[in-house]
């Protein structure tokens, strides 16, 4: 999506230690707020004269966090879960500034499956695409054929909320204007780091 943007960035994974696994007591929101601002803050440590944002998407589905599925017979199942019905996507944005300047918000949207035959459900498992992603599957290829409804922000459900970020960018003092200049307010843009 940055990218789409026209913004230029670089990708840098946070240390180890900050991905951390839904253990059920604590809220989805929250959990996936605290997971993005653990790895802003981290990166930020280690890159202080950049911007960072940092970002966590998780599905829920009857109160329940759906991860990355383990394998492909995790996929099938977690897919035969959401089948013909609604889940929640919620996905947490951090931004660290150089600077004290920080911001973090949490953007939640309702997806509704359309009812799966078992051979859909194993013809889409079969493209590898579910097994790197948050509730195995990804509405911007091949899962985009699952999905009957989106109810929200649907760049949300891609893993970055635009509107959210953009006026979480405006709380810090920064700015993005088309095409492709990100800076703070009244100076040049620069390139920023994505974790």
């Amino acid at each position: 999506m940055l990218g789409r943007l026209g913004l230029a960035f670089e990708v840098l994974p946070p240390p180890d230690g900050t991905e951390a696994t839904w253990s059920g007591g604590e809220p989805p929101g929250p959990f996936a707020l605290r997971l993005a601002e653990a790895k802003a803050s981290a990166v930020a440590t280690l890159q202080p004269a950049a911007l960072v944002l940092a970002a966590d998407t998780i599905v829920v589905l009857d109160g329940t966090v759906l991860g990355k599925p383990a394998d492909a017979e995790d996929a099938r199942a977690i897919l035969t879960r959401l089948a013909g019905r609604d889940h929640t996507v919620y996905t947490a944005l951090a931004l660290a500034a150089p600077g004290p300047r920080r911001a973090a918000g949490v953007e939640a949207t309702m997806v509704r499956f359309r009812d799966l035959e078992p051979n859909e459900i194993e013809a889409y498992v079969a493209t590898g695409e579910p097994l790197d992603k948050a509730g195995a599957y990804g509405i911007q290829a091949y899962g985009a054929s699952l999905v009957a409804g989106v109810s929200g922000c649907y760049f949300n459900v891609m893993g970055l909320p635009v509107a959210r970020l953009l006026a979480l960018l405006r709380e810090i003092g920064w700015e993005y204007r088309a095409p492709g200049r990100l800076r703070p307010v009244g100076e040049p843009g620069r390139p920023f780091s994505a974790a």
